[in-house]
């Protein structure tokens, strides 16, 4: 029995037909797999026969095609982000997130339950190793993440995580972290471990909400007395100067007055030396002035003048009796 055949079947179905599409076809995927491009923010590992070729950097680069060469990008430049604890759902203004209660919640020492938040920020620094020596890399930087914050919040009281040793247990996680991926050859480095929302049971809230008013009140107590000490001690300051300045004053002028009274001593003493009787008799003169420079009333009459008449008592005896 004679097989029918279309014309346009028989037309796309004859032998040149064939090989021209077979060679389309190979040469589409000759092109393909020849040539590939690697971004400015990665690098491509190269390997031929599944054993590592060679590394290549930004750019359009050939391979052997239809499998003999394949290329493994990896981006070197980007820091990479971990969440635990939490996902983001929906990022922006109005960001969501879902918990992972199994991932957050942990014990701490002082048997309290603690749920931490967390992330952490990593770079890969050795595409090579980070390709070839780990099979399940996000899982291995999970569980090593998962097991450091476990371990260092297991070793402090609660008040200690969520007030001084915050900052210590982000720089000891980010350190044991590196330490670990480094022995597993991962190649990555860990730039930083932020601990996020740190929720502690109801009543060590409170205690811990009350140690922070505490804190608040004293560093306000301390603002105050600062303020009081740098109004005081400027007027104390300038108050002891000014006393100073008195004081020197006062000694200068003892001083020089002291330097006078010596100088006119000698000068005096001099006189007495040369003329002893008259420099007594001047002395004594000076003296009977300075005693009675105030006394109005006082009269000074030689003791061997008898004839001496009071008028000046009869005056002031009249007077009183006219009154």
């Amino acid at each position: 029995m004679a097989i029918f055949t279309p014309p346009k079947a028989a037309k796309f179905l004859n032998p040149g037909t064939i090989a021209l599409t077979i060679i389309v076809i190979a040469v589409l995927i000759f092109l393909f797999t020849s040539f590939y491009i690697v971004d400015q923010t990665e690098e491509a590992i190269v390997t031929r026969f599944g054993r590592y070729s060679t590394t290549t950097g930004p750019g359009l680069h050939y391979k052997l095609p239809f499998g003999i060469d394949k290329q493994y990008i990896v981006n070197v430049k980007s820091v990479q982000t971990e969440q635990f604890g939490f996902r983001t759902l929906t990022s922006g203004i109005s960001a969501t997130y879902s918990g992972n209660a199994i991932e957050s919640t942990m014990l701490t020492g002082d048997l309290n339950i603690v749920t931490v938040e967390w992330i952490i920020q990593y770079r890969i620094v050795d595409p090579m190793a980070w390709t070839f020596n780990v099979n399940e890399r996000s899982r291995t930087i999970r569980d090593v993440s998962r097991s450091a914050i476990n371990m260092l919040v297991g070793d402090r009281a609660i008040m200690d995580i969520m007030g001084p040793e915050r900052s210590a247990i982000e720089a000891a996680g980010a350190e044991f972290m590196n330490e670990t991926f480094r022995g597993y050859g991962l190649g990555i480095d860990v730039i930083a471990v932020k601990l996020q929302n740190i929720d502690p049971p109801q009543g060590v809230q409170e205690a811990f909400d009350d140690v922070n008013k505490a804190e608040q009140d004293m560093n306000r107590l301390i603002n105050e007395g600062q303020q009081v000490y740098n109004e005081e001690i400027p007027r104390a300051r300038g108050e002891r100067e000014r006393l100073i300045q008195e004081a020197q004053g006062y000694a200068a002028e003892r001083v020089n007055k002291a330097i006078g009274d010596v100088a006119r001593f000698n000068a005096v003493f001099e006189e007495y030396r040369r003329a002893p009787e008259v420099t007594r008799q001047r002395l004594y003169y000076e003296m009977i002035e300075e005693v009675f420079k105030d006394d109005k009333d006082t009269v000074i009459i030689d003791r061997q003048f008898n004839n001496f008449l009071p008028l000046r008592n009869l005056g002031g005896s009249a007077s009183e009796g006219g009154r």
